[in-house]
């Protein structure tokens, strides 16, 4: 793996390149997950694609400070990320599968294919994001104040001591705005308007052990995408990799060729 960094969309964004000999693919990872923390994955995924991990601004070594964190600007970032980068599939996880989104309605020609790991479905009159905001908030205080992994292990009960480690050494580096900004936006932003519009192949990929999306999400993901794939990954969490990687890589790769 190697790290570099672009100027993109008027800021710095910082990836790491997991080199495969397959097709680009961008992930963008989930409201608290710096690039480093997905370097597990990564690694598998890199049997089959060209892997780019992105630090979404405000998280990692990507720009951070007074900046603009919302749906909008993150989109714009990824646009400008993967026109550096040259067409790409993205594959963006929780609150990154929401910024795929709409980044594909922005500018669909950037992309070849949209994976779309649990996405959050909450957004105006809709049921609320089944987090809790105090979690994000306790657990980034607890981190920036400097914390061991054993103290972090409580937040992570079910992940490896090497997961929870680079959670305990990184998760300072997620800026307190930017994660409030962001899982604001979860209840504010319509991504169900911006599916209607998209006709990108799209695969979807559902925890089978949570609830951020349930039936009735997918059958109305289903009608407004039809070219959307299901796959549900059974005995993992929303952080599906984390939880079932085997599980996460056949629904990511599985009939990839023939998409």
């Amino acid at each position: 793996m190697k790290g570099y960094n672009v100027h993109a969309n008027g800021i710095r964004q910082h990836l790491i390149h997991y080199p495969g000999n397959g097709e680009a693919l961008l992930v963008i990872p989930g409201i608290t997950s710096p690039a480093i923390t997905w370097g597990f994955a990564a690694e598998r995924l890199a049997e089959f694609f060209d892997v780019h991990v992105l630090d979404v601004r405000g998280r990692g070594l990507s720009e951070g400070g007074d900046l603009d964190y919302s749906l909008d600007a993150m989109a714009d970032d990824l646009v400008a990320v993967a026109e550096h980068i040259g067409s790409s599939i993205a594959l963006g996880h929780s609150m990154g599968a929401r910024i795929a989104i709409r980044a594909a309605r922005k500018k669909a020609s950037s992309f070849s294919q949209l994976i779309l790991v649990d996405p959050p479905v909450s957004g105006p009159g809709r049921r609320p994001y089944p987090a809790t905001w105090s979690w994000y908030a306790d657990s980034i205080r607890l981190a920036q104040k400097g914390c061991s992994a054993a103290e972090m292990r409580s937040y992570c009960p079910t992940w490896t001591d090497e997961q929870v480690e680079l959670r305990a050494e990184w998760l300072h580096t997620c800026q307190y705005t930017a994660i409030k900004t962001a899982f604001d936006g979860f209840h504010t932003d319509d991504i169900h308007s911006d599916l209607s519009g998209l006709k990108l192949p799209i695969r979807l990929v559902v925890a089978g052990g949570a609830d951020v999306i349930q039936q009735q999400d997918i059958s109305e993901i289903e009608s407004l995408a039809p070219q959307t794939m299901t796959f549900i990954v059974e005995q993992a969490g929303h952080m599906i990799p984390w939880d079932n990687l085997e599980g996460f890589l056949s629904a990511v790769v599985n009939e990839q060729q023939e998409d």
